[in-house]
C-alpha cells in the first residue's frame, strides 16, 4: 500500500514537471512585441520619407495592394508605389492590434493610418485616413517581414458624376 502511495506521489510530482520541460516557453508575447516595434519602426521610415528603408521592411515574395492601384508584387514595384507616395505626401500609422499565430511564425498587423497630401488641382493639403491590414512573416534569422500590405481609406469616395463635373 505504501509502495502505490509513493508511486501515485511521484507521478503526481514527475509527471506534470516532466511535460512542462518539454514544451519550450510561449514567446508568443515577445513576438507580438517584436512585430508591433518592427511596424513602428517602418511607420517612423515612411514618416521620415526613407523609401530604401520603408520598402526594407517587406519579404522579397511580397504584396502590397494599395488603393486605386494595381497590385505590386515585385520589389521595383513596390519601391514605385512608396517612392510615389512619399514624394507627395505625409504618411504615418498606427497598430490597434496584434496578433501572431501559436507557431509564431505568421502574425497579422491592423490598424490606422493618416496621409496629407496635396490636392492635384488646387495644390491644397488634404488629409486621408483608413485602416490597413499586414501579414507578417518570421524569417530564419529571427526577423519579421511584410508578406502582405493593404490599406483603404475612410473617407467615401467621390460619386463619378459629381468628379465628370468639376473638369
Amino acid at each position: 500500500m505504501r509502495t502505490r502511495k509513493l508511486i501515485l506521489i511521484v507521478c503526481l510530482v514527475v509527471l506534470p514537471l516532466a511535460i512542462v520541460c518539454n514544451f519550450p516557453p510561449n514567446a508568443k508575447g515577445a513576438d507580438e512585441q517584436a512585430v508591433r516595434d518592427a511596424d513602428a519602426a517602418w511607420s517612423k521610415a515612411a514618416g521620415a520619407k526613407d523609401v530604401d528603408k520603408t520598402v526594407s521592411f517587406y519579404a522579397d515574395d511580397a504584396v502590397v495592394m494599395p488603393p486605386n492601384a494595381e497590385r505590386a508584387t515585385t520589389k521595383e514595384a513596390i519601391r514605385k508605389v512608396w517612392k510615389d507616395l512619399l514624394t507627395d505626401a505625409q504618411v504615418s500609422w498606427k497598430a490597434s492590434k496584434v496578433e501572431v499565430a501559436k507557431s509564431g511564425d505568421i502574425g497579422f498587423i491592423s490598424g490606422t493610418y493618416e496621409v496629407t497630401m496635396n490636392d492635384i488641382v488646387t495644390g491644397k493639403p488634404v488629409k486621408d485616413r483608413g485602416k490597413y491590414l499586414e501579414v507578417w512573416e518570421k524569417h530564419a534569422d529571427g526577423s519579421w517581414k511584410c508578406a502582405a500590405d493593404i490599406w483603404n481609406s475612410d473617407i467615401p469616395a467621390a460619386p463619378a458624376s459629381s468628379a465628370s463635373e468639376k473638369k
